[in-house]
């Protein structure tokens, strides 16, 4: 047995260390997310790592789609986060403009109906092989939840306020499709989730109005 399918059984059920070792580095880069640190993107980068090898050993191809398109935006937004930090400058976060808004959401509706009919034909979704409409709508869900966080991950990069928005829309559905079907686990981590994505949101956006409160008073 190698390293990727090492693990431990719980309850009869063997649990692999690269998916719960994935898991618990995932959970990690919101909480540094949330402080604002840039470690948060070489954590996410070794969590999309981990969990590539666990979605491949268990011959889960869209999961491990997701974790490559996870791994390509840390790289991307550590890069991103390490110019906006430079001479010990500090991450300046904001909210998005009207029209990044409507670029965001243009994004999310369109990629998650050109995404959901690619899940749809090569059955990377497994609401594919549900008869419709049910089928059709798990398709959905798992194309919106893909592009949301892709959607999401990229706007933290450019540190948008907006990002954990996007995060609690995609937790909105993400939590109710695993509890729904039978991924009581999952539901619970995303329930953690959404809540550290509530926190965080409203952190970066105090700050946010801090920052724009103090910059006149300095100017003076």
């Amino acid at each position: 047995m190698n390293w990727a399918e090492a693990g431990f059984e719980v309850l009869g059920t063997k649990v692999l260390w690269t998916d719960l070792v994935g898991n618990v580095a995932a959970l990690a880069t919101v909480l540094l997310a949330i402080r604002k640190s840039i470690w948060t993107w070489p954590v996410q980068l070794t969590a999309s790592v981990l969990l590539l090898v666990a979605s491949i050993n268990a011959h889960i191809t869209g999961n491990a789609l997701k974790q490559v398109m996870f791994g390509a935006l840390a790289v991307y937004g550590w890069w991103r986060w390490t110019r906006g930090t430079q001479d010990g400058r500090e991450l300046a976060v904001r909210p998005a403009t009207g029209s990044e808004r409507l670029a965001l959401v243009g994004v999310m509706l369109l990629g998650t109906l050109a995404v959901g009919v690619i899940f749809f034909v090569a059955k990377l979704s497994w609401g594919a092989s549900v008869p419709p409409p049910k089928g059709y709508l798990l398709v959905l869900a798992d194309s919106y939840i893909f592009v949301g966080s892709a959607v999401a991950t990229w706007a933290q990069g450019r540190a948008l306020v907006d990002f954990w928005l996007i995060w609690i829309a995609v937790d909105l559905v993400g939590v109710p499709l695993a509890f729904s079907s039978g991924l009581v686990v999952s539901g619970a981590v995303y329930g953690v989730f959404f809540v550290l994505v509530l926190v965080g949101f409203f952190n970066w956006l105090k700050e946010y109005r801090s920052r724009t409160v103090l910059v006149p008073k300095e100017a003076v």
